[in-house]
């Protein structure tokens, strides 16, 4: 079955592509339910598919727009990881992972590379989806900001984990052989922390963080 979906260059095949496309479409419907059960208004779901899909298009828009780019995958992008967080922050926990995953498999779509499908999962799959774990701080006294440090955290460990299993190879000769052993934890939290540090200081611009404010009324009232 995994063949199917994939070239021997670790592509995805037209089949592969259908498959991913389902999948993600699936997702973010279940997205959307899980944020309708999240309000108390099912006549909001409208609104929350439109929320959900402009966050998810934004993300994937500014997921182009990238400062720097590493050799191995991995790149710091203008922000696109907290449009996720924000969903998570509108609608919970249970939402944000879903959309999360979603847009995992649109990253996959946008820019495939298998070595196995547990590789797949640690690189995009889980990683994305744990940017939901923001949704825990969305009511505490600035759960945004917690929610989303918490959120890269999160996403560096399961791409951490995918170093430690399949990227290890890949270790460039130069690096300090006393450091091998946090070698994937030191390449993938490099380009993820320098986005977070650019994220963290436009969020934290008080016209940003009012018309946030304002956007999450929008999303939940």
């Amino acid at each position: 079955m995994f063949n199917f979906m994939v070239t021997s260059d670790g592509g995805l095949t037209t089949a592969g592509y259908v498959i991913a496309i389902i999948a993600g479409i699936v997702l973010f419907l279940a997205a959307i339910y899980f944020a309708g059960k999240h309000s108390e208004k099912q006549k909001l779901t409208t609104r929350q598919l439109v929320f959900c899909a402009v966050a998810m298009a934004l993300a994937f828009v500014t997921s182009y727009l990238k400062i720097f780019t590493l050799p191995w995958g991995g790149s710091v992008t203008l922000c696109s990881m907290l449009f996720i967080v924000l969903v998570a922050n509108w609608y919970g926990v249970g939402t944000g992972i879903t959309v999360g995953l979603a847009y995992g498999i649109l990253q996959f779509i946008q820019e495939p590379y298998v070595l196995s499908f547990f590789q797949v999962c640690c690189d995009y799959i889980l990683a994305f989806a744990a940017l939901g774990i923001a949704g825990f701080f969305a009511k505490q006294s600035h759960g945004l900001l917690k929610g989303y440090i918490a959120a890269v955290i999160a996403r560096g460990a399961f791409h951490a984990l995918g170093g430690y299993l399949y990227w290890m190879s890949y270790m460039p000769e130069n690096f300090p052989k006393s450091l091998t052993a946090v070698y994937p934890i030191v390449y993938n939290n490099s380009y993820l922390v320098a986005e977070a540090i650019i994220t963290v200081i436009v969020i934290s611009i008080p016209a940003v963080a009012k018309a946030l404010v304002q956007v999450k009324k929008a999303a939940i009232q």
